[in-house]
């Protein structure tokens, strides 16, 4: 179908939000808006593009309508090899269709939304809102409204990158392929969330494969590194995964499309400044699974509801959604998972594996509830403290440096869970 053509940029207006990013997480907020009867305009380079990347999710984290329309596919046989045999997860795990996905939105949103082709340089504020500032087919352009919100991805339009982060930017990075094959990479009809076995032989940075039967001959495998800094290359992961697959018998057939990923896990609650971010843009990629698709979806509808009430009321609509997207109990979490961050970072490549056999061998409400962004910082403390107890010694000896090496980081993020179990 052929893309709407843009409209000519306008002068001062009535929209009541502008939204820098046309990915899943600023269409979410848009449709969101929209569904409140608020004017949103969408600015980037190529609104009208699908969107890019391969996202799964667990079905269990989707909302109702995503899990019931925008799911391409569903496993529920869900493996991790952290050694031989698997760990079943015994958790259904989605594959979502992105256009499927972008279709529900664009329909929840309705007329209220407008799409346009934009390159944004800055935002300035005034008495009456923002104006942003940038070129449209090639000609200086500006907007205005009383909101504007980055969504634009882990590399913001308007904010500090935010993987500035004094030791460095901790990068999930992986490079995957969807192909045919005449004898399965992986095991038929299930999705391998990790598989840590290394039939292609040891590295220095641990990677895993992360594969998905998509049907007949058809599957997703890709070469990940879940964090590390420095991180692998495209090129290091591209050739890991070809030797990977040629090790274990299994070459590709016919290669039908690749994509690379590369975003920072490290970043930790922006401060408000005036210009609401959200998805990536504000650092809400999860830091140890490296999902966000789910979370802003999630997400949308409360931040929607408080810029709609701040915007009937004369408040401030970029604070009150940053209230409701960083409360205190939440900032807490969040400092208690980038410690975890910080455990895995000081992990040698050997100890993942049985990390991970660790991990997933805790109750599935522990695990669940540890990967989930909405989890309080009280229970992921204790998570964090039962999986120090049951690793092995070999694993907790590296856990306990990175606590020690960061006790401050530790104290702060441990008090504040305190503090939320006493409140």
């Amino acid at each position: 179908m052929t893309a709407p053509p843009d409209p000519a940029p306008p002068g001062p207006s009535a929209t009541d939000a502008l939204i820098v990013g046309a990915g899943p997480a600023g269409l979410a907020l848009a449709a969101e808006l929209g569904a409140r009867h608020l004017n949103v305009r969408v600015l980037a380079p190529d609104p009208h593009a699908p969107f890019p990347a391969t996202y799964g999710a667990w079905l269990d984290d989707l909302p109702g309508w995503a899990a019931r329309s925008c799911v391409a596919q569903v496993w529920t046989d869900v493996r991790v090899y952290t050694a031989t045999p698997p760990t079943p997860l015994l958790r259904p795990y989605a594959l979502l269709d992105n256009a499927a996905l972008r279709g529900a939105l664009l329909g929840r949103a309705g007329p209220h939304l407008t799409l346009q082709a934009a390159q944004v340089t800055r935002a300035e504020r005034h008495a009456r809102g923002w104006t942003v500032h940038g070129t449209h087919a090639g000609q200086p352009a500006s907007w205005n409204a009383p909101l504007v919100i980055d969504a634009s991805g882990h590399r913001p339009a308007l904010l500090p990158h935010p993987d500035r982060h004094p030791d460095g930017a901790a990068l999930q990075t992986a490079y995957g392929i969807v192909a045919t094959f005449d004898r399965p990479p992986s095991a038929p009809g299930a999705a391998v969330w990790m598989d840590y076995r290394t039939p292609h032989g040891p590295h220095r940075d641990a990677t895993f494969l992360y594969a998905m039967h998509l049907g007949g001959d058809r599957y997703f495998v890709e070469e990940t590194s879940l964090i590390a800094r420095p991180a692998p290359t495209r090129q290091a992961l591209e050739a890991r995964l070809h030797a990977r697959l040629r090790a274990q018998g299994t070459p590709p057939r016919e290669i039908l499309s690749d994509e690379w990923v590369s975003f920072p896990m490290n970043t930790a609650a922006p401060a408000p400044d005036g210009v609401l971010a959200f998805g990536a843009a504000a650092g809400l990629v999860h830091p140890i699974s490296g999902f966000q698709v789910s979370g802003a979806l999630r997400d949308a509808p409360a931040v929607a509801d408080a810029i709609a009430g701040a915007l009937r009321d004369g408040g401030d609509p970029a604070q009150a959604g940053w209230d409701v997207l960083w409360t205190p109990e939440r900032r807490a979490a969040r400092a208690v998972h980038l410690l975890g961050v910080q455990a895995l970072l000081n992990l040698p490549a050997s100890a993942l594996p049985a990390f991970f056999g660790a991990f997933f061998a805790l109750p599935p409400t522990r695990w669940h509830a540890f990967l989930d962004p909405r989890t309080p910082p009280g229970p992921l403390a204790r998570t964090m403290l039962r999986l120090f107890a049951h690793a092995p010694a070999h694993v907790r000896l590296p856990l306990a440096r990175a606590a020690l090496g960061h006790a401050g980081t530790s104290l702060h993020a441990l008090n504040a869970a305190a503090r939320t179990l006493t409140a």
